[in-house]
């Protein structure tokens, strides 16, 4: 695959388909030498759920894709929409977060204009979510264009409240994701924990958290694990890669994804981790076999 897919254009093409260890030794488990993984055959230590993000891997068809990520031993796919729900449950699979509803990721609940389709979309997609029996569906701030924090939190309430009571009758969570603002989506709005806090303590509900994206995080405001220890009630979900570069879980990047993946877990998180790194080398399967071996603690 090559490495600068564009997850925009990736996800605009899934939504047009839907209508840790200790420190010390968790940088030796990154050590990722040219070996062929070793074959974690399903057999996971259950301590953090994994999952996979479907835009990185589209190389593979879904079909192919849920076969590959049950023999690993995941037991989701991340960001997949209703049109594809049927053949993860034949794979015994969830859609551990939902899209479909959302515009893209710079038209968001931050801007009025955008509120009738979002409300709209959000409206319909939140029954069928959880008719299916999941519980996650993905939502974005999108990109200031100029407007300061106050508005953009107050537009964001504005929309999302008119949401809040069907998710909450539906134990839906509307998931909003933290994405960086100095590589990748230039402007975005929620691009730092302690926004994306501040709007979850304004809208007061357990049915509106966040997608606190580990690469992007690191990006735009590093100490991260501090970071999940202060705020961890208020996220749904994790998002991994390596930085820089957005690519595999191996020595060439910063983070300590085992000790993340620690402190995660001494949270008493009992939500998903998906691996959302655009794999560089040619075998995408052995790379994400070791993202989980490494994740895995």
């Amino acid at each position: 695959m090559s490495s600068n897919l564009n997850r925009r254009n990736a996800l605009k093409n899934i939504i047009a388909g839907t209508a840790a260890m200790g420190v010390s030794s968790g940088f030796s488990a990154l050590a990722m030498d040219k070996k062929e993984p070793k074959s974690i055959s399903g057999k996971l230590k259950g301590n953090i759920n994994h999952s996979v993000c479907r835009w990185c891997f589209s190389s593979f068809d879904v079909e192919t894709l849920c076969t590959e990520a049950k023999k690993i031993g995941l037991k989701g796919i991340d960001l997949v929409g209703p049109k594809d729900w049927p053949t993860l449950k034949k794979h015994g699979l969830e859609s551990t977060m939902c899209n479909g509803a959302e515009i893209n990721l710079v038209d968001g609940f931050n801007d009025k204009k955008f509120h009738k389709t979002l409300i709209k979309n959000y409206l319909e997609m939140i029954p069928l979510v959880a008719e299916a029996g999941y519980k996650n569906l993905i939502c974005f701030s999108g990109n200031r264009r100029g407007k300061d924090d106050e508005t953009g939190w107050s537009n964001c309430v504005e929309g999302l409240k008119q949401l809040l009571p069907l998710a909450e009758k539906h134990k839906v969570v509307l998931v909003m994701e933290l994405l960086n603002s100095k590589v990748n989506h230039k402007d975005y709005q929620c691009d730092n924990t302690p926004w994306g806090v501040e709007l979850c303590k304004r809208l007061g509900s357990e049915n509106f958290k966040l997608l606190y994206d580990i690469y992007h995080m690191q990006i735009d405001e590093g100490n991260v694990i501090s970071t999940i220890k202060e705020n961890h009630q208020y996220i749904a979900h994790y998002h991994t890669a390596g930085v820089p570069g957005r690519n595999e879980i191996d020595d060439t990047q910063e983070l300590n994804y085992p000790a993340i993946m620690k402190a995660i877990a001494e949270t008493g998180f009992k939500g998903f981790v998906a691996q959302e790194f655009i794999p560089k080398n040619e075998d995408e399967l052995a790379s994400l076999k070791k993202a989980i071996s490494i994740c895995d603690i």
